[in-house]
């Protein structure tokens, strides 16, 4: 008997070690993420800690595209990956780094505001790791993030989160949430400090126009919609009406004042930045979904939110056909382009001007029904 347990002891530690072994591997690669390449406008790739060194040698610091015009001009600011799950907010960012000519201005893009939340996953949702596109370079493989920032990077939630200065308190799990974070502070927890890195490249650069670009759930009712600060709500109804001619639902909202930590309110008030936020109709974020699949997570194709539909219980239209990431895409990108033109509008002196990027036609209404899910996407992508 000691002998047979010997054995099975042994091989328990074996299979331990080996589970160890590959959890380890798994989590190692998971901190490997891709990164957009270089577009035609691409000058420079700094570190979000040069203009925050609080950052620097954390898994909070990210990279900044920074594409310069030929010509001087305003400076606009696009946020990507604040959600790291929420996929069109990243994928626009990459599709307009690898695409955009910037003529006018200086336009800096954040692809993963939130770096440490890219590094890990939700396996309690059931969500993906990866999702693969083809692309003009070949096969591209892309994270599929978190909400929150890494445990590993900031542990354990509070029981409450008070946000930093308001004192709003929420719960604890928000704490790891950087779009409860904004302004952010010097000394605080690792999501606070990213925030700030933010808040303090707007302010060093004089960032005239911010962008926070979001998925949200299908009953959700802030959904298809834009958020912003009351000081942007003037370029914003012009752009949103812009968006509306073209056959484009878009909601528009001003910022309550009372919701702390969120970008279209907190950068709006602690720096000089018009700040919107927009959000895109993606079925793996809700709670009435099915399982998550890539055809969902690409496709937007989900069998339960077309019975939703039926039963009432949406905010947006759906039906077998879904909200693909090309929408979802095009729409963040056609929202960048209107709502830049009418800030050049009101801001003649300061432009931001730029072409090449792919918006809602190009993207969505002249693409192949047959293609769309990622194919379409991928062949604007390097």
């Amino acid at each position: 008997m000691t002998k047979k347990n010997y054995i099975t002891a042994a091989l328990s530690l074996a299979l331990s070690v080996a589970i160890m072994i590959y959890t380890g591997m798994n989590f190692m690669a998971a901190r490997d993420i891709p990164w957009p390449e270089q577009g035609p406008s691409v000058t420079d790739i700094k570190l979000l800690s040069d203009w925050f060194p609080g950052l620097k040698d954390t898994n909070g610091d990210t990279w900044v595209y920074v594409l310069q015009g030929q010509k001087p001009g305003g400076k606009m600011l696009v946020l990507g990956g604040t959600h790291a799950n929420e996929v069109s907010g990243y994928m626009a960012a990459f599709t307009f780094i690898e695409t955009a000519v910037v003529e006018e201005g200086t336009v800096y893009v954040i692809p993963y505001t939130n770096h440490s939340a890219m590094t890990h996953n939700d396996p309690g949702e059931g969500n993906l790791q990866y999702f693969t596109l083809q692309t003009k370079s070949g096969e591209r493989t892309f994270r599929y993030g978190s909400r929150a920032t890494n445990p590993v990077d900031q542990w354990p939630d509070p029981d409450v989160y008070v946000h930093y200065p308001s004192n709003q308190q929420l719960s604890g799990s928000e704490t790891r949430n950087i779009n409860r974070g904004y302004p952010g502070r010097e000394d605080g927890n690792l999501t606070e400090k990213m925030a700030y890195g933010v808040a303090s490249l707007i302010r060093a650069e004089n960032i005239g126009l911010t962008f926070d670009l979001h998925e949200a759930s299908p009953e959700y009712p802030v959904i298809n919609a834009t958020v912003a600060h009351q000081n942007a709500i003037d370029i914003a109804s012009e752009g949103c009406m812009n968006l509306l001619m073209q056959g484009i639902d878009m909601a528009l909202e001003q910022s309550p004042v009372n919701f702390h930590g969120l970008t279209h309110r907190e950068l709006g008030d602690y720096t000089e930045t018009m700040a919107l936020l927009m959000e895109t109709a993606n079925a793996s974020q809700g709670r009435l979904r099915g399982a998550t699949t890539l055809n969902q997570v690409l496709g937007g194709w989900d069998d339960c939110y077309v019975l939703s539909q039926k039963l009432g219980m949406l905010y947006v239209p759906w039906d077998e056909n879904g909200h693909p990431i090309e929408e979802r895409c095009g729409r963040h990108l056609q929202g960048v382009y209107e709502y830049s033109q009418a800030y050049n509008n009101a801001h003649p002196d300061t432009p931001i001007t730029y072409s090449g990027v792919p918006g809602y036609a190009e993207l969505f209404l002249n693409a192949d029904p047959a293609k769309l899910g990622g194919a379409h996407l991928g062949s604007f992508l390097m």
